[in-house]
C-alpha cells in the first residue's frame, strides 16, 4: 500500500505542476475566492481520481499476464514520449497550455451570469477542471497504477498528489507560473515514468 501511494502522489505531483488544470485553477484563483476555486478544482480531481481507480480495478479483472505487460508498455511510453517533448520544449512554461486554459475559463464565463454565486463558482472550477483531466495522461497513468497496485494507496496518493498542486495553484500559482520550468517538469515526470515502467518489468520477473 505504502508503494502504491508513494507512486500515485509522486507521479501526480509532477505531473499537474504546468499542466492544463494548474493554469486553470491559477486563473480562477486570480478571479474568485481561492478557498471556492480550491475545493472545486481537488474534488473535480478526487472524483477523476476514484473514477480511474475504478477503472483500473475493473481492468485488473483481465488475465494478470496482460495487465502486467501493459502496465510496462504505458509507463515506458509515456517516459520516452515526455522526454521527447522535453527536449523541443522552452525553458519556461508551455504559452500554449496557458492560452488554452484562458480560454477555457473566458468561455466558461460566458456562460454564466456577471453576479456569481458560491454554488455557480464551485460548479465552473469543478466542470472547467474535470473536463480538462478527462483523458489526460495523468488519468491513463492513474489508470495503470491502480490495474497493478493496492486500489486504496494508489487513491489517496493521487489525491493527495492533486490536492498539493490545486494548493500551490490558488495560493502561490500568479507569482510562479511564468517562473515554471516546463521543460524540467516535463523532463522529471519521463524519468518516473520510466523508473516506474522497469520497476514494475523487475516486479513481474
Amino acid at each position: 500500500m505504502l508503494t502504491a501511494f508513494t507512486a500515485g502522489l509522486l507521479l501526480i505531483t509532477v505531473s499537474e505542476l504546468g499542466d492544463k488544470t494548474f493554469f486553470i485553477a491559477v486563473i480562477l484563483a486570480m478571479h474568485h475566492s481561492r478557498r471556492l476555486v480550491f475545493i472545486g478544482v481537488t474534488a473535480a480531481l478526487a472524483a477523476m481520481t476514484i473514477l480511474s481507480v475504478l477503472l483500473g480495478q475493473t481492468a485488473s479483472l483481465l488475465p494478470k499476464v496482460y495487465i502486467h505487460y501493459a502496465e510496462i508498455v504505458l509507463f515506458i511510453a509515456f517516459g520516452i514520449k515526455l522526454l521527447y517533448e522535453a527536449l523541443k520544449m522552452t525553458a519556461t512554461c508551455d504559452q500554449e497550455v496557458v492560452e488554452e486554459a484562458k480560454a477555457a475559463v473566458e468561455q466558461a464565463d460566458l456562460q454564466l451570469p456577471k453576479g456569481k454565486t458560491p454554488l455557480a463558482i464551485l460548479t465552473e472550477a469543478f466542470v472547467l477542471t474535470f473536463m480538462a483531466e478527462w483523458g489526460d495522461r495523468t488519468q491513463i497513468a492513474t489508470i495503470a497504477l491502480a490495474a497493478g497496485n493496492n486500489p486504496i494507496g494508489v487513491t489517496m496518493g493521487a489525491i493527495l498528489g492533486h490536492a498539493i498542486c490545486a494548493a500551490i495553484a490558488v495560493i502561490g500559482g500568479k507569482m510562479i507560473a511564468g517562473r515554471i520550468s516546463e521543460r524540467q517538469l516535463t523532463f522529471i515526470g519521463g524519468c518516473l515514468f520510466l523508473i516506474f515502467g522497469v520497476i514494475a518489468a523487475i516486479e513481474g520477473a
